[in-house]
């Protein structure tokens, strides 16, 4: 076996030399030093702790967030030839206990698993047994209360410094702030660790933020002057599968992805998008993650994320190969509203978490000072109109109740029903009038949820029962009969779900514990949603340097290709006056709309703009009746 680093690189990844500060940080690991390395998005993370777990004798420790994640990288070390092992969902305890037993006596280099195995005293047990050479915690601002994927799981990864106390750690991430740097420190109990930060500036990509009232015309235009591949993310299923189904009306190869596809749906979608026969792909975030791609040239948020660390971060997937690459975030007035209202005003302060726990205590009449591990039914939707309480705000008061083990929630709490016709408009008609009882319902369904011809539809059959005054049985019974005659896909969803409470009632007491966390975890979401919205609306300031100060790092040299800097490009007087020429020209042949200057001529859109609003200013064009720009001479 290889034991020298460069030789490993060589021989597996077919690399000459490492890159950044790669070899600092495998020096440091082989030294058996603990390491927090801060590396850009495409930074080549992954080699960081692979190099040198390849170098050692023993088996690595890896934990990552993401299922896909960890297929993805176990599938790249076995085509490398290098035995890796994962522990994911849907595995029997048979089978867990037969894959430990490999990782002890197969001379598997990888273990990787999900933070939540780590819960499994199984899996404790058997670590202990291993000869283990590293722990990776990958994405590890997850497990920081300030970091943008904050999953209280991850604190199990401390436990690991317990089981295995002579091993070193290296904590991996390509997003994080300051505080979100200190926490990892501190959560994962790193001694004495090397930090090393990579400058997170991407030469190669220029941001641009446009403000758009048409989107789906402007990102049509976006992925039609694509040569390789893009990604185009959105916050959520529905909207994925219709912009894609847009996109593919319109001429753009796309195809959609996200977290409802069955298994075999996501890996024909993703290997199709990999191999670039299908060109753009909407998804919601999720997707990328772990995934070299290195041609993706093209990354368009088409809504505001909710903070710029993810946003970073997933606009980091374009321009792996350091062509150039663009990162479009598409906006307009309506979306700043929108996060507002999505992001800030569902977020439960102390006072409604207080509310909520003594509303549930009393919906289950448990007294005073009792309480403590007894387990029951609740259906959500009927205890909200109980106590009159706004749905999505309820929901996050229990997740953080959840989170800070006042109450244990079941696993299915988040499902819901979802629905989908799957016949035409008029072949419902012809059936309900054979089954005149059904028509109210349906009719209450189609007034209630528009698309549900097209897409699965997430409902809420409590709503349409309140709507359609009859009980929930009702609408239930009515579901599983549309089901059954083939006039709807269904999948059904109790909305039940089971409570454990964790602690005796004290009522106020309770949530004072905690109560600070949560104060403080609100402070900065509203941040957060502020950060995002000034880097929108900055323009003044070079995209890349407002993204890298952002993250601490002062830069003073201007990227020279986003929004921000081409329109300062525009400001040059040759340039101002060569490009007025061209549309002067371009308009003496016939008027045109600014998309089609835009596609026509060779410049920037940025530039092409502001010359036609100098030009409107001086008069030399005016805009007709069809709102097209034609010259004014021709008056």
């Amino acid at each position: 076996m290889h034991k020298d680093p460069k030789s490993i690189l060589e021989h597996y990844w077919g690399y000459g030399s490492f890159r950044g500060s790669q070899e600092k940080i495998i020096d440091a690991v082989i030294d058996n030093r603990d390491v927090l390395a801060l590396l850009p998005t495409g930074g080549g993370k992954s080699v960081c702790f692979q190099v040198p777990a390849l170098a050692k004798e023993g088996i690595c420790i890896v934990i990552s967030p993401l299922i896909a994640l960890i297929q993805n990288q176990v599938e790249v070390l076995k085509n490398k030839g290098v035995k890796a092992i994962a522990l994911t969902g849907g595995i029997s305890f048979e089978e867990v206990n037969n894959l430990l037993d490999n990782c002890l006596y197969g001379n598997y280099k990888f273990l990787y698993l999900s933070p939540e195995r780590l819960q499994q005293e199984l899996v404790r047990d058997r670590i202990q047994q291993m000869n283990v050479n590293l722990i990776a915690i990958d994405e590890a601002h997850c497990i920081s209360q300030w970091g943008h994927d904050f999953r209280p799981a991850y604190l199990e990864c401390a436990s690991l410094r317990e089981l295995i106390p002579d091993v070193p750690i290296i904590a991996l991430t390509a997003t994080a702030t300051e505080a979100v740097t200190t926490d990892i420190v501190e959560n994962l109990r790193l001694v004495d660790p090397l930090i090393v930060k990579d400058s997170f500036s991407r030469k190669n990509i220029g941001f641009s933020v446009l403000w758009e009232q048409d989107k789906r015309h402007r990102l049509k235009q976006l992925c039609s002057a694509i040569e390789h591949s893009a990604i185009v993310y959105v916050r959520t299923r529905r909207a994925a599968q219709d912009l894609a189904n847009y996109l593919q009306l319109n001429g753009c190869s796309a195809s959609f992805f996200h977290g409802g596809l069955s298994k075999q749906d996501k890996k024909q979608r993703l290997d199709l998008w990999l191999t670039n026969k299908v060109r753009t792909m909407v998804a919601t975030n999720a997707f990328g993650m772990g995934i070299d791609k290195p041609d993706v040239e093209l990354v368009v948020h088409y809504q505001i994320p909710d903070c710029i660390e993810n946003y970073f971060q997933e606009a980091g997937r374009a321009g792996r190969n350091g062509e150039s690459a663009k990162a479009v975030l598409l906006t307009n007035a309506l979306d700043i509203e929108q996060v507002k209202n999505q992001f800030l005003s569902v977020l439960p302060d102390v006072t409604f978490l207080k509310l909520v726990y003594n509303k549930l205590n009393n919906y289950f009449q448990i007294p005073y000072g009792e309480g403590h591990n007894e387990k029951y039914q609740l259906n959500f939707n009927a205890f909200c109109e109980a106590y009159k309480l706004n749905a999505i705000i309820t929901y996050n008061a229990f997740r953080i109740l959840d989170q800070n083990s006042v109450i244990a929630l079941s696993e299915s709490f988040s499902k819901k029903t979802t629905l989908r016709f799957i016949t035409t408009k008029e072949q419902l008609f012809g059936f309900l009038e054979h089954n005149g009882k059904l028509a109210h319902i349906v009719q209450t369904l189609l007034r209630t949820y528009g698309g549900v011809f097209e897409f699965d539809t997430k409902i809420n059959t409590h709503l349409v029962a309140k709507k359609a005054e009859v009980t929930e049985n009702e609408v239930l019974e009515t579901l599983r009969r549309l089901h059954n005659s083939e006039i709807i896909d269904y999948i059904e969803q109790n909305s039940d779900l089971d409570i454990t409470f964790l602690v005796p009632r004290e009522d106020d007491i309770t949530i004072n514990a905690f109560a600070p966390k949560v104060k403080a975890l609100n402070f900065i979401k509203t941040k957060n949603i502020e950060a995002i919205l000034a880097y929108i609306n900055n323009k003044k300031v070079c995209r890349s340097k407002q993204l890298l100060r952002y993250f601490g790092e002062n830069s003073q040299t201007e990227c020279g290709i986003c929004d921000v800097c081409m329109a300062k490009l525009a400001l040059d007087k040759n340039l101002t006056t060569f490009i007025r020429e061209e549309i002067t020209r371009s308009l003496r042949i016939g008027s045109r709309s600014s998309r089609e200057l835009i596609k026509d001529l060779p410049f920037d859109e940025i530039i092409i703009l502001k010359a036609l609003q100098a030009m409107l200013e001086t008069e030399e064009i005016r805009i007709n009746t069809k709102n097209e720009y034609e010259l004014t001479e021709e008056r």
